[in-house]
Order: structure tokens, then C-alpha cells, then sequence
């Protein structure tokens, strides 16, 4: 019976695995977190912004401002812009890490009659198998009235139900729970679901995973656009 319930242990880790070795790297991030389409002339308007390092984890860091054009919008180094002339440019933020890598995030910014904030209320994306097993759909994020966020999958989701202890996670590194969100273990194999979540914003995670929870072994994921 024990030599069974090994077997069967080490079937259920395999039917996880989806790569043999799993690389916790990724790229780092910068996201501009207040963007605007405009800025009245003669004001000023203070941008904020997220850095994610090369295993997905947020890093409190002196980014570099640079404005394409700075007779029309001057930028300070601490992200302070002051719409000076009507026109547009680009503005941006970078960051180089200890390693040489660099994030930057960038907008067009017109200076007009008013200041336009851009409010982003919801984005979507795709999830995709990274097993044999089923796991796929398309998902939407979208940030409630109240501070919460609304997880929801179409009609076209299907996971195989036989992984076991599957979980779905909001994270910042689709290789990894660490510093991930737990969001709940699976219930719903099929068709259209939701799942509503606390204690995070639109532009917290990049990316909706899946994991076999007692193996720590992905099993699929999908980036939030």
C-alpha cells in the first residue's frame, strides 16, 4: 500500500511538469502608475511609478526622467513635469540595474487647456498551458468601485481537472509564487468563472499563473495586457 501511494505521488509531480528546469528570471519592469493624456499649460503634475527587479519583486529606486522635448514639458528627477508650451512629447522613465539591465516605461503627453488623467479600469489577456494538460482562456481584470479587483474567465476556459492542488495566483514573475498573490485553489474546470480579489490594484502583477500548489511546479500562465 505505502510503495502505491509513492507510485501514485510521483505521478501526480510529473503530470505538472511542464519544463524540467524552471529559471526564476525575468526581465525588469518600470510602470508608470498615474499616466495622463494631457497637462494644462502652466501647471504641473507629479508622476509615480513601480520598479520590478529580475525575479519579479518591487525595489524602491531612483529612476532617471527624460523629456523628448523640454520646452514643451520639462521633467525634474524626481518626476515633477511642468507643461511650459502647448505641443506634445514623449516623456519617459528608466532604470538600470546592478547588472546593466535596463526597464523603461514611456507616454505622449499633449499640453493643452486641461490636465486629462488615463484611467484604466480593466485589462485582459489569455491563459496557456505550460503541461500535457488542458489549461486555457481568456481572462479579464478589471478594478471595482469599492478597491477590489474582478478576476473573470470566459466561457471558452477549460482546465483539466486530474492536476492536482491547483491554484491561480496574480504575480509579477511567470516562473514563480514567490511574492505572488494567492488568489484560491481551482474549483471551476470549465466555463465562464470569476473570482474577486483584495489587497491589490490594476497595475500590481503582470501576469495570472496557475501551479500545482504541493509541488510548486507551473502549469500555466498568461500576462495581464
Amino acid at each position: 500500500m505505502r510503495f502505491f501511494f509513492l507510485i501514485l505521488l510521483t505521478s501526480l509531480f510529473f503530470s505538472c511538469i511542464g519544463e524540467d528546469v524552471v529559471d526564476d528570471y525575468v526581465a525588469p519592469q518600470i510602470r508608470l502608475t498615474n499616466p495622463i493624456s494631457s497637462i494644462e499649460e502652466g501647471t504641473t503634475y507629479q508622476f509615480e511609478f513601480q520598479f520590478f527587479n529580475n525575479i519579479g519583486q518591487a525595489e524602491a529606486v531612483d529612476a532617471n526622467w527624460s523629456s523628448e522635448d523640454p520646452s514643451i514639458v520639462s521633467i525634474s528627477a524626481t518626476g515633477l513635469a511642468s507643461a511650459l508650451q502647448v505641443g506634445t512629447t514623449n516623456l519617459s522613465v528608466t532604470y538600470q540595474d546592478e547588472f546593466g539591465e535596463s526597464a523603461t516605461d514611456a507616454l505622449s503627453v499633449e499640453v493643452g487647456e486641461s490636465t486629462v488623467v488615463v484611467e484604466t479600469m480593466s485589462k485582459s489577456g489569455a491563459i496557456a498551458t505550460t503541461s500535457s494538460y488542458d489549461l486555457e482562456g481568456d481572462f479579464t481584470l478589471t478594478e471595482l468601485p469599492n478597491g477590489q479587483l474582478d478576476l473573470s474567465f470566459g466561457d471558452n476556459y477549460v482546465a483539466d481537472s486530474g492536476l492536482p492542488g491547483l491554484y491561480v495566483y496574480l504575480s509579477n514573475n511567470p516562473n514563480s509564487t514567490s511574492d505572488a498573490l494567492e488568489i484560491a485553489a481551482v474549483q471551476t474546470f470549465q466555463g465562464a468563472h470569476n473570482y474577486i480579489i483584495d489587497g491589490a490594484t490594476l497595475n500590481d502583477y503582470s501576469h495570472v499563473l496557475y501551479f500545482c500548489k504541493p509541488f510548486n511546479v507551473k502549469v500555466g500562465d498568461g500576462e495581464i495586457e
